[in-house]
């Protein structure tokens, strides 16, 4: 995700944008009330806190063990080869893998970090076989088991 520019956010941004990540289905009233303001400039603000990307979507935050996918593997892999065409070719196939809920593109040891959200290690093994590595550049997979989240937060720290 590149962001070459950033947007200034003056303090009610800031609060807009705090409670939107606490609750994203507060609405403008409710959202006035709580900066004590009216209506209308809250409803500007938010609209063009989403018009310049600050706000990119609003999301539902599932839990992943009471829909089944109760096992998280932590990937980290290099490829073979990394030309522009292969790490495109490289992201253009883990996008279409749902059990991929995050990648990441690394400087360091590792090229690409994975988060992958399965049923079980047999479904994580069936995840490995027969759709990551069908990707023939890659080198090496690291995979690593999530026993307990600490901390899980969307939330982007702000002033």
């Amino acid at each position: 995700m590149e962001n070459n520019s950033t947007i200034r956010l003056d303090a009610i941004d800031i609060q807009i944008i705090k409670l939107l990540q606490m609750n994203a289905r507060i609405t403008n009233k409710e959202l006035a009330a709580q900066l004590d303001l009216t209506i209308t400039p809250v409803y500007e603000r938010v609209k063009r806190l989403e018009k310049t990307g600050v706000i990119g979507q609003y999301v539902a935050l599932i839990d992943a063990d009471k829909t089944g996918k109760g096992l998280m593997a932590l990937c980290m892999l290099r490829l073979e080869k990394h030309t522009k065409d292969k790490l495109a070719q490289f992201e253009a196939h883990v996008a279409k893998i749902p059990e991929v809920t995050e990648c990441y593109h690394l400087a360091g040891q590792y090229d690409y970090h994975l988060k992958i959200l399965v049923k079980d290690m047999n479904a994580f093994q069936d995840f490995i076989v027969n759709k990551l590595s069908t990707n023939e550049n890659l080198a090496n997979i690291q995979s690593s088991f999530v026993m307990k989240k600490i901390t899980d937060t969307t939330a982007v720290p702000l002033g």
